[in-house]
């Protein structure tokens, strides 16, 4: 696997959600984009937290059958009480209220990318600190990166 791109989005001050610092979309071997890793500020220095989402389950009420985060007291549609969940846990014994969409499989993998997404948020870090420097707006994390957009409209999709 060889990661041909890595593209940081940093949020500005004041925008981030405590510790959040950025996105980042990763291009793996020009054929496989991943989105919305997020940079996180930890206790030893960012670190990189793969896509998730969050796990849900369907409202009971009938004719309802919304999906509502699992710690949800409401239903999200219907607006009745949702009955207390048995939230899954991990082996570590904390609550599962969320899965990876994509994550490494290998230790070694998950260190490439690490280093990789480490680097390329530190170079945009330092550019940010440059005059004229623009933040991207939040709209722009489904922006596809500049190879993939110029292939993709070579083939009229």
């Amino acid at each position: 696997m060889q990661i041909t791109d890595v593209q940081v989005r940093l949020l500005e001050t004041g925008r981030g959600k405590g510790k959040l610092r950025g996105y980042c979309t990763l291009v793996l071997d020009d054929a496989f984009v991943v989105r919305d890793l997020k940079i996180i500020e930890g206790t030893d220095g960012v670190f990189v937290a793969m896509p998730a989402r969050r796990l849900t389950a369907r409202c009971p009420h009938r004719g309802c059958h919304a999906k509502n985060h699992l710690r949800a007291a409401y239903c999200n549609d219907c607006g009745r009480a949702l009955p207390k969940r048995d939230v899954p846990r991990g082996a570590d014994g904390r609550m599962r209220l969320h899965v990876d969409l994509a994550h490494p499989i290998h230790r070694e993998a998950r260190r490439l990318i690490h280093q990789m997404v480490v680097a390329a948020y530190e170079k945009e870090l330092e550019a940010s600190r440059k005059q004229g420097y623009v933040f991207a707006p939040c709209e722009d994390v489904d922006r596809d990166p500049p190879a993939l957009r110029e292939e993709v409209s070579d083939h009229g999709a």
